[in-house]
């Protein structure tokens, strides 16, 4: 399979008649032509919306090439709806994988961090998805939800955050705090005796 291109523009001159869909499919067949089409498609803004989230150059042009690989492995496992929007989690994830391999590479070559032992706040909000968190969650808003997902369930640190989101990371920090503050509210409406966060004030 041959697949590393430039990225070029979204589309090619208009003459493509199969849709992303059809080229999914053909994909999932087998079809290296298809999955080069598929690229072709999407991988401009692809490229473009990666590397507003991360300023290395080397790291988007990895996880675009990663991005279709995986497309090409897994292409049957999609189950109809936007292929755009498909691709994009794929690429998202991809990135996520990317920034928390290059910050496990910058401690191990470092000094080993200090120890610090979860907060109760902490390990609930590992649970993010679920029962009265997930309920909590959905009430606060998608701003302050997105920097809590990279900072909690993804595990990301401040810099890494602020590179995939494409926010300076001083917003990352001032987000976190106002997401925290909130949630626990909600959380403290949802169960007043404190129990949702592990009986914590």
């Amino acid at each position: 399979m041959r697949l590393l291109r430039p990225a070029g523009g979204d589309r090619d001159d208009g003459t493509e008649t199969e849709s992303d869909d059809a080229l999914v499919r053909a994909v999932a067949g087998g079809d290296a032509e298809a999955l080069g089409a598929l690229y072709d498609r999407h991988a401009g803004w692809l490229h473009a919306r990666l590397a507003r989230r991360c300023a290395d150059a080397e790291t988007v042009r990895e996880v675009l090439q990663d991005t279709f690989v995986t497309v090409w492995r897994s292409a049957a496992s999609h189950r109809g709806g936007q292929v755009g929007g498909w691709l994009w989690v794929i690429a998202s994830r991809r990135l996520v994988d990317a920034l928390r391999a290059g910050a496990r590479a910058d401690r191990a070559s470092s000094a080993a961090p200090e120890a610090v032992a979860p907060s109760a706040e902490d390990r609930v909000l590992a649970g993010l998805e679920y029962g009265d968190v997930g309920t909590a969650l959905a009430g606060i808003s998608p701003e302050l939800r997105e920097v809590l997902r990279a900072t909690v369930v993804d595990g990301l640190s401040t810099r890494e955050a602020a590179a995939l989101l494409g926010i300076p990371e001083g917003t990352v920090k001032t987000r976190a705090m106002r997401a925290r503050r909130e949630l626990r509210a909600a959380l403290e409406r949802l169960a007043p005796d404190g129990e949702a966060l592990g009986g914590t004030a």
